[in-house]
């Protein structure tokens, strides 16, 4: 009797783990559900992205964040990698899906996806398709103008630096990871930037990005540097124009680290487009 009763419990439990596992898998999926992909045709070519929508979007002004996937991603990849829609319910969050690229650093036959890397290349395929889901987002949905912001990692930083220099006015602040400007870094004009690096970066090589965050210093018109709010590894240049830039800088490698949306979040409520003015 002892043993059916142990095997009794054994079972009951057996069960138990396998409702609680279809639970959680249920609970994830619903979750993920409530992402919509959304679909634009850009001069005859099909495009998604991966969109999360706060129904108080409908009705009230709502900050809209977009988010690129580093070469070879997806907006999957963006979704899990740079939860802004988790940490930010508030906001619209975007997750583009881009199509294949030639990189610079690798995959030089652009077999795998990515983003145009300067003006003019591919036709602006990318950078028209931002404005093809700006342009949209804004009609149907409370945008506040004043408070568009763009993250990305790797060739997804260098597209969040080719919209600094060609749709800055637009956006508010920017967050770029593993990245630099290259040679649309002469086009840029102020504006508050998080930017993230690593000291020991195989692929983006952390004295390139040094030299862009120098640059961006420059151009912001920035002081010395001090501890950011508390933030290990965060370092703030104040600026006498409004346009402070903001580094994380860590160890490990060409990577998106799990600290840094929370951080770019924090960094991204604290700025927006000035007034416009009567």
């Amino acid at each position: 009797m002892k043993s059916l009763q142990s095997f009794g419990r054994i079972h009951i439990s057996r069960r138990a783990f396998v409702a609680a596992i279809l639970a959680c898998v249920a609970s994830q999926s619903a979750f993920a559900a409530s992402g919509e992909v959304r679909k634009w045709t850009v001069d005859g070519v099909a495009r998604e992205a991966l969109v999360f929508i706060p129904e108080k979007a409908r009705t009230e002004a709502a900050p809209l964040v977009f988010g690129f996937h580093g070469h070879g991603g997806s907006m999957g990849n963006a979704e899990r990698s740079f939860p802004i829609h988790t940490l930010w319910p508030e906001a619209i969050v975007v997750y583009p899906q881009g199509l294949n690229t030639p990189g610079q650093l690798t995959d030089p036959e652009g077999k795998k996806s990515g983003w145009q890397s300067g003006p003019g290349a591919m036709g602006d395929r990318d950078l028209k398709f931002v404005d093809a889901m700006l342009e949209r987002l804004q009609k149907e949905l409370k945008v506040d103008s004043r408070r568009i912001f763009s993250t990305g990692h790797s060739n997804g930083g260098g597209f969040t630096y080719l919209l600094w220099a060609t749709r800055g006015e637009k956006f508010a602040a920017f967050a770029p990871s593993a990245s630099a400007a290259g040679r649309v870094a002469r086009d840029l004009k102020p504006k508050p930037v998080f930017h993230i690096a690593a000291g020991n970066d195989e692929l983006v090589k952390f004295e390139w990005q040094k030299l862009m965050i120098e640059h961006v210093r420059r151009i912001n018109q920035c002081g010395d540097g001090t501890a950011w709010d508390g933030e290990k590894g965060c370092t703030l240049y104040p600026s006498k124009i409004g346009a402070p830039v903001v580094t994380f800088i860590h160890e490990g490698g060409h990577r998106y680290p799990e600290e840094a949306p929370a951080r770019i979040v924090k960094f991204f409520k604290l700025h927006a487009l000035p007034e416009a003015k009567q």
